[in-house]
């Protein structure tokens, strides 16, 4: 062999070491870098989810504020929402107007709920101190619907009747728009609102707070389990409610009450349950060293005056189930007032629908009556604008109003009543066993149409109160009708002229009494 072939083998060798090197150096820097985007791809999926942390602690027995951060900040409430439903569904237990074993039905829009839920379906009852639990311990989003029907006639009533009541507590900055936290980009809240809530819940219903501390209940042969993993771990801590949606992170309200100290802290934007967790953790340890340890703030209550509502624009979203035709006829007195309503002397005709006949104003259950207070100032006040029909089924004949069913040939001119200023024409009264009833002239207005006679004159005198420059000379009235197997009673005002209807209406409004115009 030849010098000159002998350096060529060894360059053929070395150029293949080389190549291997060269391929292996490749491959490990191609497997370095797959394993650094591995890597990076949590750190970058967890950066750009990084909601801003709210906080608040407040001393429960003094209520001076310990810790804030971006306290008063909005974010959204996700299920501490259901606190909120809770504190209504207590008001109506506190009043006996509902009882623990009262069983509230499902309607096909609460078994729709998106998860986590109960896993009710449309039909199915549930007793109130069992959905108590379900809301404490499941969170479940179906009982929180149940709940507002029950309570409310359907849930964008109810959720109208939940911003009442924050603003009543004084939580100028929160909004509802459903009863279960539901992501809604118009349902808001802050820490400070939420804290407040959490006081207003143990201050007003201490014997229904105890729900709060639920770790675990049985329903229907399974053991159901919760989310507040600072039950049974943290001395003192009591309650309250946890919950989560992406737009605002892992939120919660605590309540701590230890060695005669009191603390309610609401933290908001937890990047996860247990990061949420370690942060209460924190404040508390680092507030409760400062905290009284006796009680000289007063008890969290509702106004005297109900500050001013600035509903949305965004009209409820509407819901399938029929219920939502429903319209609350709500009438209480100023917050705070322990003054009763006198009932007004009115008198009572009993008719029976014509062939042509008004569509009323329907009520809510007997349970929801008296929930909502009313609200000064008319720009702020969003006007319930659906109604139910109070006439019998409809026949093979007819087809739709605009505010409820009536007979074909009734229904094609359209002359319903859209709003409040236009004018429906009333069919003569017609016979009945009691003798007829009496012909009234001019203008009438109704205030509401309920299934008990005495709650349609209390709501005359309510009216008759808030317009009383209108309604002073007015007749009030009540009309009974038929409606398939029970009977409504409507209230109502007569002998008006237009101008002085159109006026009582425009100041009933702004109390949140309906109004109907009418020309006899």
């Amino acid at each position: 062999m030849t010098r000159r072939d002998s350096d060529r083998q060894r360059m053929v060798r070395w150029g293949s070491v080389g190549l291997a090197v060269l391929v292996a150096v490749a491959s490990m820097t191609v497997s370095a870098e797959a394993r650094s985007r591995k890597a990076r791809k949590p750190a970058q999926a967890a950066s750009s989810y990084n909601p801003p942390t709210a906080s608040i602690v407040i001393d429960g027995n003094s209520g001076a504020v310990l810790h804030a951060s971006n306290a008063d900040a909005i974010r959204h409430p996700a299920s501490l929402t259901k606190m909120m439903t809770l504190y209504l569904l207590f008001e109506r237990l506190d009043s006996g107007k509902v009882k623990l074993n009262t069983e509230m039905p499902a309607s096909a829009h609460a078994a729709a709920q998106a998860p986590s839920k109960m896993g009710l379906k449309a039909g199915e009852t549930i007793k109130v101190e069992t959905a108590i639990k379900a809301l404490v311990v499941k969170s479940a989003n179906d009982v929180a619907t149940v709940i507002a029907e029950y309570l409310g006639g359907d849930e964008p009533t109810f959720a109208r009747m939940m911003t009442a009541k924050a603003r009543a507590l004084g939580m100028a900055h929160t909004t509802y728009r459903n009863a279960n936290g539901l992501p809604d980009d118009e349902q808001v809240t802050t820490a400070r609102d939420q804290a407040l809530l959490g006081r207003a819940l143990q201050d007003r219903f201490p014997n229904y707070f105890r729900y709060f501390n639920t770790r675990s209940f049985v329903y229907e042969g399974r053991t159901i389990r919760g989310h507040n993993r600072l039950l049974g771990s943290v001395d003192g801590v009591d309650g309250i409610k946890t919950g989560y949606i992406r737009a605002s992170g892992f939120n919660i309200v605590t309540s701590v009450n230890r060695n005669n100290r009191h603390l309610v802290a609401a933290v908001f934007g937890g990047r996860s349950a247990g990061a949420r967790d370690a942060l209460v953790r924190s404040l508390i340890d680092t507030t409760y060293k400062v905290a009284a340890a006796k009680r000289t703030a007063p008890p969290v209550a509702e106004g005297t005056a109900v500050a001013e509502i600035k509903m949305p624009a965004k009209p409820p979203t509407p819901v399938t189930d029929p219920r939502v035709e429903e319209v609350a006829s709500i009438d209480s007195p100023e917050v705070g007032s322990s003054a009763p309503i006198k009932p007004s002397a009115v008198k009572t005709v009993l008719v029976r629908p014509g062939k042509t006949q008004m569509a009323a104003l329907s009520e809510l259950p007997p349970a929801g009556r008296n929930l909502m207070p009313p609200r000064p100032n008319p720009a702020t006040v969003m006007t319930i604008a659906t109604v139910k029909s109070d006439l019998p089924p409809p026949s093979v004949d007819t087809e739709p109003g605009i505010l409820g069913t009536l007979p074909a040939k009734a229904a094609a001119p359209r002359q319903q009543v859209a709003s409040v200023g236009a004018a429906v024409p009333v069919p003569a009264p017609v016979q009945d066993t009691l003798g007829s009833a009496k012909t009234r002239s001019g203008w009438m207005i109704q205030v509401g149409a309920f299934p008990e006679e005495q709650a349609a004159k209390e709501r005359l005198e309510a009216a008759q109160s808030k317009a009383k420059a209108q309604l002073g000379h007015a007749e009030p009235f009540t009309e009974k009708v038929a409606k398939g197997d029970r009977s409504l009673f409507r209230a109502r005002f007569a002998g008006l002229e237009k101008t002085q209807a159109e006026a009582a209406c425009k100041n009933l409004k702004r109390s949140e009494i309906p109004c109907l115009l009418m020309k006899n």
